[in-house]
């Protein structure tokens, strides 16, 4: 038996294609990812304005691409559960609700790295 890998090679351009086309149709179809993408980059034009240090764009990217990593992974994992159990059970239910569990996990503590970041500099300007 061949393996999965063996049978299934593709030039980096075709990989890098197959990637891209997965974050349109998270972008077109995925409210939630919308909604994230959006703060995102309300946050990154906020740290333009407010001139962010190195340190505070590390944290800053770090947490965004967080965020919209895991959302992207409940999502892969809400498309498995759904193909592999498309009735209702107990168990595929627990996995949707961790996944998104851990979205939101990162979503609040993105709110308190901004909070963080921003508050203090936005109390200097009033």
């Amino acid at each position: 038996m061949v393996s999965y890998r063996m049978e299934h090679r593709h030039s980096l351009l075709k990989s890098f294609r197959f990637a891209i086309n997965g974050l349109k149709g998270v972008i077109l179809q995925e409210r939630n990812f919308k909604i994230q993408l959006f703060i995102g980059m309300l946050a990154v034009i906020l740290g333009f304005a407010l001139k962010l240090n190195l340190s505070e764009w590390l944290n800053l990217v770090a947490i965004i691409t967080l965020v919209l990593i895991l959302e992207l992974v409940n999502t892969s994992i809400e498309e498995i559960v759904d193909l592999i159990s498309p009735e209702f059970r107990e168990k595929a239910k627990i996995a949707k609700d961790v996944a998104a569990a851990c979205v939101l996990v990162a979503s609040m503590g993105s709110i308190i790295i901004g909070a963080l970041l921003f508050l203090p500099k936005l109390k200097i300007l009033f």
